[in-house]
């Protein structure tokens, strides 16, 4: 994820898109979405479903992993922003999303095998 990232500031770095047609490592994939959509997937399959909002919190880990994704959410707005005024790789915003959903899922998971109850709103 770490090096995705990087690819992801690479590209919104760069307007004209010149880096990403030099280095491939700049690229963001469907495949690195896939990815992300298994981790989500495979952590949340152990999970009671949502019937309600959940609040952020829970263990330790767990609220780092809520705030986390609230700056993640953060980061997708200003992508979606961007993306109305320049030309940003539609996959950008795609892994963006799915990365928040992911530490939302992972959040989720490490408070449920921790034994911490979801308080719900």
């Amino acid at each position: 994820m770490q090096r995705d990232l990087f690819a992801i500031g690479a590209q919104l770095a760069d307007p004209q898109a010149r880096i990403g047609e030099r280095k491939a490592k700049a690229a963001v994939t469907a495949a690195q979405v896939e990815r992300l959509e298994q981790a989500i997937d495979t952590h949340q399959a152990g999970l009671p479903p949502l019937r309600a909002f959940i609040l952020p919190g829970g263990s330790r880990l767990g609220a780092w992993l809520h705030l986390a994704r609230t700056v993640c959410r953060r980061a997708e707005r200003s992508v979606v922003a961007l993306a109305g005024q320049e030309d940003v790789d539609p996959q950008v915003v795609v892994y963006v999303n799915r990365l928040s959903d992911l530490l939302f899922v992972l959040a989720r998971h490490v408070n449920h095998r921790q034994g911490m109850a979801e308080d719900t709103w």
